[in-house]
């Protein structure tokens, strides 16, 4: 296998794939809560992409990517063999594994990734881990049979009901919270509005809560001021501060704002791309997968 070699794709959600890289140099050094960048073309922009599982032996990464913008579709779209140009990492600061008794994690999306990693490093060290996975639907828990396996308890909620307790996962940490079990920590990660919502009930109830922010982010090393967040009313650069930050005080509010900053300029791009037969269209996309697609580009 070649460095940066894409060894495993596949679509296991609605817009989530479940990707391996074989990154041996990266995979030697990674900590649970790291991140690293890629990029998928000499002209394409730079990404970050959490973790969600690491093999030292292997020099596998494992990951799950979201299809939302440009790049990440160019990501998923590349076949099984294919040898990405950048890959970046490990970057940020590792997740503190504390010695704790009791780990509440809550996790949305592709955010069930970072929480994977951290989840599995607590249980070895003998932390009680309880994760709180939630979604709109059922088709949407990606890898949810993972998670069970690094937690001693999970709890799904969705949406709609149609898998585990209908609700929202803030309703069921606020009810583990009631109950009075004794949390020692909650770790967030997730969509900046679910995590917004989760520390507004830690912050309530005076829990600490570690969130992995996932903001803009362009160099990866402090330099551009792209994913700058506001912490504690103090500034913070999420590739080399974070990105993990108390999230009692962390500025959602902000941090939304400015992921909304260059929507209409990925839109852009992307239709763009569509135009120029730079990224399949998702027909197009799904054809190719399930085998339909026969008249190639």
């Amino acid at each position: 296998m070649e460095q940066n070699q894409i060894i495993h794709n596949v679509n296991i959600a609605p817009e989530v794939f479940e990707m391996k890289l074989y990154c041996p140099e990266i995979a030697s050094k990674i900590q649970p809560g790291q991140f690293i960048v890629i990029r998928v073309a000499e002209e394409g922009e730079r990404i970050p992409l959490s973790v969600g599982d690491f093999h030292r032996d292997t020099g596998i990464l494992e990951l799950l990517v979201r299809e939302i913008g440009l790049t990440t579709k160019r990501l998923v779209q590349m076949e099984v063999g294919t040898v990405i140009p950048d890959v970046m990492g490990p970057l940020g600061r590792p997740t503190e594994i504390e010695e704790i008794d009791h780990l509440l994690c809550v996790g949305g999306g592709v955010g069930i990734a970072p929480v994977h990693v951290v989840a599995k490093a607590y249980r070895e060290r003998g932390t009680h881990v309880t994760t709180i996975f939630g979604a709109r639907s059922s088709n949407l828990l990606a890898w949810k049979e993972k998670i069970k396996e690094v937690s001693d308890e999970t709890i799904i909620t969705t949406d709609d009901g149609s898998e585990g307790k209908k609700g929202f996962v803030t309703v069921e940490l606020e009810d583990q919270i009631k109950a009075g079990r004794s949390i020692d920590q909650v770790f967030i990660a997730g969509p900046a509005i679910m995590m917004k919502f989760v520390t507004a009930i830690t912050k309530k109830y005076d829990v600490p809560s570690i969130a992995s922010l996932n903001p803009i982010m362009v160099d990866g090393t402090g330099m551009c001021g792209c994913c700058r967040v506001t912490v504690d009313n103090t500034t913070r650069f999420a590739c080399v501060d974070g990105p993990d930050f108390n999230g009692n005080t962390v500025d959602f509010d902000e941090l939304l704002s400015r992921q909304r900053a260059y929507l209409d300029e990925e839109k852009r791009a992307l239709d763009l791309a569509y135009s120029e037969g730079k990224v399949l269209t998702p027909e197009k996309h799904q054809h190719k997968m399930h085998g339909d697609d026969k008249g190639g580009e």
